[in-house]
């Protein structure tokens, strides 16, 4: 069982992590819409614009890699979930005929600093 203070560094290192990629993005052109999305019981970390493209972004941060890598983090009932959540912001704000895809960005802290790898289309 975690203990509370890992539960809280954890969940800081998660939010500094949504940051950190926001910034990342903003400055390849992309633009927020909304950040900690949910619906039901799922949430997307950031939902962005990439000229015509909603983009739905996953964030994984990671300050080692005792874990395993970020990306990996992101398994086949994630995707769905993901999926799931992504309909329901369709749905909700009446959404069509927008062209949309799923992005995954981990941030990784290294001796220089941030480490970013930016997946697009990621499923």
């Amino acid at each position: 069982m975690k203990r509370p203070s890992e539960l809280r560094d954890r969940g800081r290192v998660g939010r500094r992590g949504e940051e950190l990629a926001i910034g990342h993005l903003e400055g390849k052109g992309f633009q927020l819409v909304e950040r900690n999305y949910r619906f039901e019981r799922g949430e997307i970390d950031v939902v962005m614009k990439d000229g015509p493209e909603l983009v739905f972004v996953e964030v994984k941060a990671r300050r080692s890699s005792g874990y395993g890598s970020p990306e990996d983090s992101v398994t086949p009932r994630k995707r769905m979930q993901l999926r799931k959540v992504a309909e329901g912001f369709l749905f909700e704000r009446n959404i069509e005929n927008t062209p949309c895809r799923f992005d995954v960005v981990t941030v990784r802290w290294g001796r220089g600093g941030p480490e970013f790898t930016h997946i697009e289309n990621a499923f």
